[in-house]
């Protein structure tokens, strides 16, 4: 198990920021997920880390060894990519020993950890077939093998998933987690799904623009986002925002939306203008709740259904339960859970420190 560290990392292609200064710490053991969209700057952070691209600034250490000039092959690391880059002429058997036949692996020890490898990721049956006919769920599995083998620092993965259908790609992911908590080796995995990454992180980081907007567990990722960005990105639907009344002052623990008061946490931060920030499952319909609207649709998911309702001060999405369905059209008062309501500045977008932002996280820091 290896500490990942990065310094101040940055890198441009001429003009273009793809990564702004970036520090962050990878706990020995964990499995981090970067999570964002297309064009974040993920994908050129991990290819930094693996050597694949160097930083135009800052540092990389390894088990606190600064590895940020060292080429790929000597950082001892592990890469997995989308594309599966194996070779379909070779049996699978040798697609998973080719590295360790390059580094001249005595072959006793060789049959050795394939076996072993194929035995943790159950394809023993398939060891003599050749990878070209193989299912991609298979292929991938042949991919992680020969990642495996090596025995590495620290394992990278750029969006393994992402050439899977559906159902692949869900137990590709339950199979991925029971590997990293089989070998507990530092896996860093890059991916543009909130589901694969809340279903598989012990640390979330979250980006956008080049720019790390949170590193925390899953659970504050969702519950706690750090800015409005990460509110609507985490989450299906999204965050609700709704902007209040008037500015807040440190110490304020009630807010007015649209002339109505509603009772919030404890702010210890004051703010010109502030966005109230509420989860869809934390709206109740409430005929004396302090905002009122229409429902205008009502999507049945199975086990709950969202509810779109169009207030004075945009459109609120209320979770409810399969069975407490409300028809489109009928006017409904909402009101919201005090202990799960943030305070967003407006102007920032950045959560308002108070009691409710106070969590620590083991095993990933940024700053």
């Amino acid at each position: 198990m290896s500490t990942i560290v990065l310094a101040h990392l940055q890198k441009r292609f001429d003009d273009f920021v793809a990564v702004r200064d970036t520090s962050l710490t990878i706990g020995a053991g964990r499995f981090v997920v970067l999570l964002g969209p297309s064009g974040c700057g993920k994908t050129t952070t991990l290819r930094m880390i693996a050597g694949l691209e160097l930083p135009t600034s800052g540092q990389i250490l390894i088990d606190g060894e600064d590895v940020t000039a060292l080429r790929a092959r000597q950082r001892d690391i592990a890469f997995v990519f989308q594309m599966f880059a194996l070779y379909p002429h070779m049996t699978v058997r040798n697609n998973i020993a080719f590295p360790l036949k390059n580094e001249h692996v005595s072959r006793s020890e060789i049959a050795a950890r394939v076996d072993a490898a194929a035995h943790m990721l159950r394809i023993e049956n398939i060891l003599d077939r050749k990878t070209g006919g193989l299912s991609g769920g298979d292929r991938q599995r042949v991919a992680l093998g020969r990642a495996i083998v090596r025995q590495p620092k620290a394992f990278l993965m750029d969006e393994p998933l992402g050439t899977l259908d559906a159902d692949f790609r869900e137990l590709m992911c339950l199979e991925l987690r029971k590997l990293h908590n089989a070998l507990a080796a530092t896996t860093v995995y890059v991916t543009h799904d909130q589901s694969e990454a809340m279903a598989m992180a012990d640390d979330i980081v979250v980006m956008n623009q080049g720019e790390v907007l949170q590193a925390a567990s899953p659970h504050e990722i969702y519950h706690f986002p750090a800015t409005v960005f990460v509110g609507n990105f985490i989450g299906s639907p999204p965050m609700n925002f709704l902007p209040v009344d008037d500015a807040v002052t440190a110490g304020q623990e009630q807010v007015s939306l649209h002339g109505a008061p509603v009772c919030v946490p404890r702010c210890d931060a004051a703010a010109a203008r502030v966005l109230l920030g509420i989860r869809p499952e934390h709206v109740v319909i409430d005929e004396h709740g302090p905002l009122r609207g229409r429902v205008i649709a009502d999507e049945y998911l199975g086990s709950h259904q969202v509810l779109a309702v169009e207030t004075a001060l945009g459109v609120v999405r209320v979770r409810v339960s399969k069975d407490d369905g409300v028809a489109a059209g009928t006017s409904v008062g909402l009101s919201f859970r005090k202990e799960r309501t943030l305070l967003y500045d407006a102007t920032t977008e950045r959560l308002l420190l108070g009691a409710a932002s106070t969590l620590s996280v083991n095993g990933v820091g940024h700053g």
